[in-house]
């Protein structure tokens, strides 16, 4: 959410930026605004009037019975009744006024940075560098699915029976190399200097609302019936939750966390073949880091996180690179992106494995984070940014990493947390 100020002082500069990412239906949104604003402060300033009034009225009542004027008493008490009552409309329509103002307020995006690419979707998203070089295999890659069921270590059947479309068993030496990629991004991200947590795996709508838009969440999340409870879609949901309405002492700015969780999704529409398997699921789990820090720092801290997690990868002798993402594919509350993907040699492409942002003020405004300085409390900058995502990064480590006979050798990293294992064989 973006502050009502910038609203008011430029405009034309929210506009333009509406029109950036390819919104023009939100364009009304705007005057909408302007005029709600308008008119939740004439009401603030017709209370504010009202409440002088009542307090001088009672005060002449109170001089009016000491001077026993008992009848001009009693019309001065008939106003303070009519006062009251106009009072009592002002403060209603104010809560009217204002939940409309936050509706509408929280669907206008945020201002992106003036250096991203103006584009509709992610097929304009830029490329910014390539880390390792792509080798060629000598021999065709199987899909994903074919080779993980050489090494029998997917059951997708079981799935389906036991919840459906969008589900896998994981098995044998690929379920602890899942483990073991996980734990190994939880240990280099420690080493980096981040608090390691692990959080509540469900958050109230509150927090829903204050992380991602009402699009995103219609899209992604899924609902505890009966309760006010949602699955999260991604840790940093319920991490950056853990600060919502806090004032944190600046001295302990930057807050640098990194954390494990399963998350869920719908991942709504079809997909094709390459987007099946493990790909595009309903329950996965990941590593993620989150940043909250002061807005002067926030460039410094973008530029950190999307960097480690190429160094994560590149660590297992995984070819990525790296996306500059245009104004259309960025997310509402986002004023900078940038994705992460790994090489397929399957597909003879590269592919999304993960993506960092950078927030500024918007969602630590819709959250209430702020922190002391020296002038008052000022809103902090929130980022975010996936360290791994086992599923898809499973698939880019099997392809890299294959021989012709179906093995999949271990990077040495992961080694030590494979039991000292450097290789998976195929099963008959």
């Amino acid at each position: 959410m973006i502050d009502i100020n910038l609203l008011r002082n430029d405009p034309d500069l929210v506009r333009e930026n509406i029109k950036k990412k390819f919104q023009d239906k939100k364009l009304p949104l705007v005057d909408e605004i302007l005029a709600l604003d308008e008119k939740r402060r004439d009401l603030q300033k017709e209370g504010d009037s009202r409440r002088a009034m009542r307090n001088a009225l009672s005060s002449k009542i109170g001089s009016l019975m000491k001077e026993k004027k008992t009848e001009e008493a009693q019309k001065v008490k008939a106003e303070v009744v009519e006062n009251n009552a106009r009072i009592a409309e002002i403060e209603k329509e104010s809560e009217i006024v204002a939940a409309g103002l936050k509706e509408k307020m929280m669907a206008i995006p945020n201002i992106i940075a003036d250096d991203v690419p103006i584009g509709r979707d992610d097929s304009e998203n830029v490329e910014r560098k390539r880390f390792l070089e792509p080798k060629d295999k000598p021999f065709e890659v199987p899909y994903h699915l074919d080779i993980l069921e050489k090494l029998c270590g997917i059951d997708l059947d079981s799935a389906r029976r036991t919840s459906g479309q969008g589900f896998y068993y994981l098995l044998g030496d690929v379920a602890r190399l899942h483990s073991a990629v996980l734990t190994y991004a939880r240990d280099f991200m420690i080493d980096k200097g981040f608090t390691y947590c692990i959080p509540p795996f469900m958050i109230r709508s509150d927090v829903v609302s204050g992380v991602m838009s009402f699009e995103e969440m219609d899209g992604m999340m899924y609902k505890i019936e009966g309760e006010d409870l949602y699955l999260i879609g991604t840790s940093e949901h319920s991490m950056i939750g853990r600060f919502m309405n806090t004032v944190v002492n600046e001295s302990d700015l930057p807050l640098t966390l990194t954390s494990y969780s399963p998350c869920f999704r719908k991942e709504k529409g079809a997909h094709g073949i390459e987007e099946r398997g493990i790909y595009r699921i309903h329950q996965f789990e990941k590593q993620e880091m989150i940043v909250i820090c002061k807005p002067e720092e926030s460039a410094a801290w973008f530029e950190k996180l999307y960097n480690y997690t190429v160094e994560l990868f590149v660590s297992m002798q995984i070819p990525v690179r790296t996306l500059e993402c245009c104004s259309g594919d960025l997310a509402d509350l986002k004023y900078k992106s940038i994705d992460v993907e790994a090489w397929s040699p399957r597909q003879k492409k590269y592919f999304e494995v993960g993506s960092c942002s950078n927030l500024t003020d918007a969602q630590a405004r819709r959250l209430g984070i702020r922190y002391k300085t020296e002038k008052g409390n000022a809103f902090a900058h929130t980022l975010n940014n996936t360290v791994v995502a086992p599923p898809r990064m499973l698939i880019a480590l099997l392809e890299n990493h294959l021989n012709e006979d179906g093995s999949v050798n271990i990077p040495e990293v992961l080694q030590k947390y494979m039991g000292g294992k450097s290789k998976i064989e195929p099963k008959k």
